[in-house]
Formats: C-alpha cells, structure tokens, sequence
C-alpha cells in the first residue's frame, strides 16, 4: 500500500449554512450549525487514507473535549497517530465556517495547539516517518517553520513533497522554502497571494504559476474549482479538466484534491493521471455537505474517473 506522512493542523468545526456569505458587519439568520472534526492537516490525511493509502499523520491536539474528540475520530478513521503531539493546557484548533447556499465559504481558524507543532518536535522523529518511498503532504496551518522542517527531512531521505500553501502566506513564497516542494497545490487565490499576480481564470493562473516555478518549485497545479486545474513542469503546461457535479458546499475541496493527489504520486502515477484522479476527488466532494464527511472513497474516485458520470446530490 502507498505511504502518504500528512503534516498539518487536526481541527474541530462549527459550520452554519447562510442564504448567502455576510458582508462585514452583517448579521445574517441562516440553518442549523452543523459540527465536527476538521482542520486542513486532518481532512487532507483522511482523504489521503480513504484513496488508498497508509498514512502517518504528523499534528498537534489540544488537552481538551474538541482535541479528544478529534483524536477518537482520526484514530478510527485508520490514521497512524503515533507521532501525534498532543498540547497540555492548550485548546484544540477550531474553525469558525459560514456556507452560502451557492456553496461559497468564508472560514476562521483559532489555531490553538496547532499553532504548538514546532521544529524541534520534527527533529525528534525517528528516520523510519521519513523513509521512502512514499510522499509527505504539507499545509499551512501549523507554524511554516515546523513544516520547513518536515520538508528537509523529507528532501534528504527522497520522497517527494506537496505542498498546498492554504493559508497563504509570506513565509511559502520565500525561495528557500519553494525549493524544497516538488509540487505546489495553490488554488487561484493562493496563487495571486504568493505573486503578487492576478490569477482569475486560466490565463492568470499560467502566469502565477509561471512565477512560482522561477522562484524553484518543481512542478505547480493551480486548482481552477469546477475548470479543474492548471499543471505547470519543465515539460509544459496543460489544462486538466474537472467532472461536471452539482456544486453544494465547496469545503473541503481542496482537501480532497490534495490527499487524492499525495495517493496517486506515492503509487508512482504520471502527474498528469494523479491530477486527473485528484480532480475527481475534489468533484465528488462539492457534491455533499461539510468537509471531512464529503471526502470520497477510492472506488469512488475510481468511478467517476472511469465514467465520468454525474454525481447524485447527497446532502
């Protein structure tokens, strides 16, 4: 089986549904709160785990009902916790998650324990976390410099390395940092916040993307959201398109492209046909409510792949 190691934040959300997203100072009534496990670093493991493969997860909970919670759920979703830092005295992140009824989001993050997953915690890792083959999948809600850390472990022992820089920030388009990532997983938004550059649509993400590949990044994928996504090498570009679904909630997306993605680059696939396969992970998983619940399964992804065919609306 393939070998994903997941560095990133294990998180609990409260989501509520609006008729559409507030504007600043607005007070909207919408449906009911709907909660859960979440964090960028857990659905990315989870989703990585539910395509197929065994997964290390690398994260940091608090000492608290949401953290407790949170580990009980990772644990029987099959995740490897063993590395797992669990934060005395420390809540555990929660994400605050507004969902209009065209499946748009707004998202706030309290990082709690996950803003505690620190370098020294990578050091103190034994080689076997970092043995290739395998591919260790990196985001951006633990401290950049830990995952800096996870990245130059993971360089020297040769697996290869994803990066998908959500949150975006200063620290993922410093030089030094992109030229440990072989692949860099930027949504459209991400990417104009890492160069400055607008990157609506495919003409402006050719150009982000371009930017980033100069600053030293291998490889770029620009997610286009329902256009699919944008590949960037030393050998071209391509536009790799996405199923059409029927859009209900878009959280959590990203997250199933990126574990889909890390699954098929640790079975040795083309970047291409493991972008194509992430595509139709992040498809189905805009078909159904919240994050972690709307992350498909292989055979799943394997279907639609196969057949292209539109997934029903579950909510």
């Amino acid at each position: 089986m393939a070998k994903v190691v997941v560095l990133g934040s294990s998180g609990f959300d409260l989501t509520v549904r609006l008729p559409r997203l507030p504007r600043p100072g607005e007070t909207l009534l919408g449906g009911q709160l709907h909660t859960g496990p979440g964090g960028k670093g857990a659905n990315q493991a989870i989703a990585a785990r539910r395509a197929g493969a065994d997964v290390i997860f690398l994260t940091a909970l608090g000492d608290d009902d949401f953290g407790r919670r949170v580990a009980e759920n990772d644990r029987a979703e099959g995740l490897d916790l063993s590395f797992a830092k669990t934060v005395l005295r420390e809540a555990n992140q929660v994400a605050l998650i507004f969902v209009g009824e065209d499946g748009r989001n707004l998202i706030g993050v309290a990082p709690g324990a996950s803003g505690h997953l620190l370098p020294e915690d990578i050091d103190a890792l034994p080689d076997s976390v970092f043995a290739p083959p395998g591919v260790l999948l990196a985001s951006l809600e633990v401290p950049p410099a830990t995952v800096l850390r996870g990245l130059e472990r993971a360089r020297r022992s040769g697996m290869t390395t994803v990066v998908n820089p959500a949150p975006a920030c200063p620290f993922a388009s410093d030089p030094d940092f992109l030229a440990l990532v072989d692949i860099l997983t930027p949504n459209e938004e991400e990417a104009a916040m890492l160069t400055g550059v607008p990157a609506d649509g495919a003409a402006g993400a050719r150009r982000a993307a371009r930017i980033l590949r100069e600053s030293g990044v291998r490889d770029v994928i620009v997610t286009l959201g329902e256009a699919g996504c944008l590949i960037i090498t030393a050998q071209g570009e391509r536009i790799i398109a996405a199923p059409s679904v029927t859009v209900v909630d878009t959280v959590g997306a990203g997250d199933a492209f990126s574990g889909a993605l890390a699954v098929a680059l640790a079975e040795d696939r083309t970047l291409h046909d493991a972008a194509g396969w992430a595509c139709a992970a992040g498809a189905i998983a805009v078909t159904k409510t919240g994050a972690q619940g709307a992350l498909p399964t292989r055979d799943q992804i394997d279907r639609l792949t196969r057949h292209h065919e539109r997934i029903p609306l579950v909510v």
